[in-house]
């Protein structure tokens, strides 16, 4: 795997580790739920997500539409993010002739690259995103140590 693209005027750009991660996660997602049928937990899905870097956190952004809070459940583990819930199914009355949305168990995990502020890592739910503020850690500055005797 290579760390940097060529662009179209012959100089590498700048390495996208987590773009390169989300295909190979899909890629293995999609390889699972492919010789997975029928085994528990084979029917989760992972939703759509964007992650933004700033100079100070990671904004995750996570697309699940009809999630209630009630229905999503996010931990922190050293670096690893793991968001999991359940879209239910909603009672109907008449005949549903076809289905494109999805419902069920989904599962979304994402190491992160910097150490983190587990203390202060906040998330709301608004129209159907679920944005998660991961702070990095300040580090002080740097300073000289002195060799001493």
């Amino acid at each position: 795997m290579s760390l940097s693209v060529p662009s179209t005027s012959g100089t590498a750009t700048r390495p996208d580790p987590f773009r390169e991660l989300d295909e190979l996660y899909e890629r293995v997602n999609q390889l699972w739920q492919a010789i997975g049928a029928g085994t528990p937990g084979a029917d989760r899905w992972m939703p759509l997500a964007d992650i933004e870097e700033t100079d100070d956190a990671y904004v995750i952004e996570l697309e699940l539409p009809g999630v209630s809070d009630d229905d999503v459940e996010i931990q922190i583990d050293g670096r690893e993010l793991t968001v999991s819930g359940e879209i239910k199914e909603r009672e109907r009355k008449g005949l549903l002739r076809r289905r494109t949305r999805r419902v069920g168990e989904f599962y979304y995990s994402l190491t992160l690259p910097d150490e983190i502020d587990e203390d202060n890592i906040s998330a709301h739910l608004d129209r159907g995103v679920l944005t998660i503020r991961v702070p990095k850690t300040q580090q002080g500055p740097s300073r000289r140590v002195a060799i001493g005797g």
